[in-house]
């Protein structure tokens, strides 16, 4: 029984050293190649990704209570007609637009790209020919790289939430031309594999102040092929901590 045992545990120990030798490595190598297909979606610079690309997208509602026709270049709307009914008046159209020289920039897009270019330089930083000593080195990695992603997953499937003075008062407002009436703010933000355009109004109803929210949205496909990559990417740490874990709990002292 006990060479059964002493048999055991020198097997686990040399399936062990091979792992952290050779199997996380190999993961690591898999898993940057999934981050680096995943820079190559993003429409800006990044990683091995040189340029900005140019797409041209329509958002409408029913009845075209808000229309907008947008070019969206690298992480910024430089071009864009909104068209939309005024709440208060809804047989009033209001107009404005985005012209090229003061565009509207998507912050998702680059906080997401920033992203994931700190997971991949996690990687890089490491040696290939590095062997992993302990159970807790491989654990910090894959740790630093699962909080990368998912910050980067984050930063395109949830908007940061503002309140409505402070969208009436951002900075993108200003690119609109003309400008609105001070009751009326616009946000373009990314969800999930959509871009959209909300349209807040403030309305006066018998003396109480009401928010009015009108949006229309597009599917943009690269988002989707980026969602998509960063979940794989996140999967696959996932799947390395569990084994990295496991070894904790049955690796001999």
């Amino acid at each position: 029984m006990e060479d059964i045992i002493e048999s055991e545990v020198k097997n686990l120990q040399i399936e062990f050293e091979w792992v952290m030798r050779d199997e996380v490595h190999s993961i690591l190598k898999n898993l940057r190649e999934i981050l680096v297909e995943c820079a190559k979606r993003f429409p800006v610079p990044l990683y091995e990704n040189e340029g900005k690309r140019t797409e041209k997208f329509v958002l409408s509602t029913p009845q075209d209570q808000l229309k907008c026709s947008v070019t969206l270049t690298g992480d910024s709307i430089t071009q864009a007609d909104i068209s939309f009914k005024l709440k208060r008046a809804s047989s009033q159209v209001q107009r404005t637009s985005i012209c090229p020289d003061q565009p509207w920039k998507l912050q998702q897009v680059q906080d997401a790209a920033n992203h994931l270019q700190q997971a991949i330089n996690h990687i890089d930083n490491v040696d290939e020919n590095y062997i992993f000593k302990s159970c807790e080195e491989v654990l910090q990695i894959v740790s630093e790289l699962i909080g990368a992603l998912q910050r980067g997953r984050t930063s395109l499937i949830i908007p940061k939430k503002k309140a409505i003075d402070e969208l009436m008062k951002g900075r993108n407002m200003k690119s609109l031309t003309p400008n609105l009436p001070e009751d009326i703010a616009i946000s373009f933000f990314l969800q999930c594999h959509k871009l959209i355009i909300a349209v807040y109004q403030l309305l006066n109803v018998q003396g109480t102040m009401k928010m009015e929210a009108t949006q229309a949205e597009c599917s943009v496909g690269w988002l989707n092929e980026v969602l998509v990559l960063f979940t794989v990417g996140l999967t696959l740490c996932q799947q390395l901590k569990d084994k990295i874990n496991a070894f904790k709990i049955d690796k001999p002292s």
